[in-house]
């Protein structure tokens, strides 16, 4: 028998996406379909077993060569006994999926958290491969993360560890709510949502922008007015550039990483965003822990979630 590859699973609300990996974190194949939430936790696990079947059946490999499979899930996870306790997207309550899938598959299966997963990925084959501590953003919709260390996830004692986005960061007296109930988080000002609602704000108070001439305002178009010199939109992007150095100068004097990488679509701005993200870093991280600590880009993109979960079974 040749090399024993390892299956990747990501599910997100509208695709299943799955991937071949070999022992090294070099994805070699990956096929989607649709999820199918509507149509109940047990349909849509039934189809993740499908595709992972499938994947196999029409690569250059044998069912026996798969040594692991593993699934990122969006959702609060009990990861020790498998369960999703609750994921909004697909609207589970806990769900076995862990048992689900090895009762169907016949092969172990490991899941974790959709973001820790994709640090996961970035960290063993992305933007931190060869190092070993390493702490993850995705910045999206929200704010995602994952922390690895010794390059291993760190869950925690209940599984919340990474939740970065939720790091109450914003003074309170210009903090808002926060979608988990909390005034201030770091979502609230860093994630694309964030940085559109205060695009808005800005343009419903009147302010001279560029950005009064979107009728639909997107997180892009601020980073483009921003450096094309818009006032308004440099401080938008400024703002949440801010919050992010503050959250890592945190994180530096307790996980002490040697590499913070940013992924998601809010990370495609560039240097815009990342350069204020170091000045601020710089400026509110002693030195000891700020030095050598490298800031960057993602480099895994979308695959970063299909990789991460392949390696749950070897990281």
């Amino acid at each position: 028998m040749s090399n024993q590859i390892y299956i990747g699973v990501d599910l997100g609300g509208t695709n299943i996406k799955v991937g071949i990996c070999d022992e090294q974190g070099k994805l070699l194949q990956t096929l989607e379909g649709p999820t199918g939430a509507e149509n109940g936790a047990e349909s849509v696990i039934g189809r993740i077993a499908q595709q992972v079947r499938q994947i196999v059946e029409e690569s250059s490999y044998e069912w026996e060569q798969v040594a692991g499979i593993g699934a990122g899930l969006a959702g609060f996870m009990d990861i020790p006994e498998g369960f999703v306790k609750f994921s909004p997207n697909l609207n589970w309550h806990n769900v076995p999926a862990k048992k689900m899938l090895e009762t169907l598959l016949g092969k172990t299966v490991k899941i974790d958290n959709d973001a820790n997963v994709a640090a996961l990925g970035e960290a063993w084959a992305g933007a931190g491969a060869g190092i070993p501590n390493v702490v993850c953003y995705t910045l999206g919709t929200g704010v995602g993360g994952g922390i690895i260390i010794n390059g291993k996830i760190y869950q925690g004692s209940a599984g919340m560890a990474g939740e970065l986005g939720h790091m109450s960061v914003v003074p309170d007296i210009e903090a808002i709510q926060c979608g988990c109930g909390q005034m201030g988080c770091l979502e609230t000002v860093s994630s694309a949502t964030g940085i559109v609602r205060m695009a808005k704000e800005a343009v419903e108070r009147g302010e001279r922008t560029s950005l009064a001439l979107h009728e639909k305002i997107e997180a892009k178009h601020v980073f483009d007015a921003a450096k094309s010199g818009d006032e308004v939109s440099l401080r938008i992007v400024n703002r949440a550039a801010y919050y992010l150095g503050r959250s890592m100068a945190a994180l530096a004097v307790v996980v002490n990483p040697k590499r913070f990488i940013i992924g998601g679509g809010v990370s495609k701005a560039g240097e815009i965003l990342f350069q204020p993200i170091r000045d601020t870093f710089k400026k509110y991280t002693p030195e000891a822990a700020a030095e050598g600590v490298e800031i960057v880009a993602a480099t895994l993109g979308n695959d970063a979630g299909v990789v991460g979960a392949a390696g749950l079974n070897l990281r």
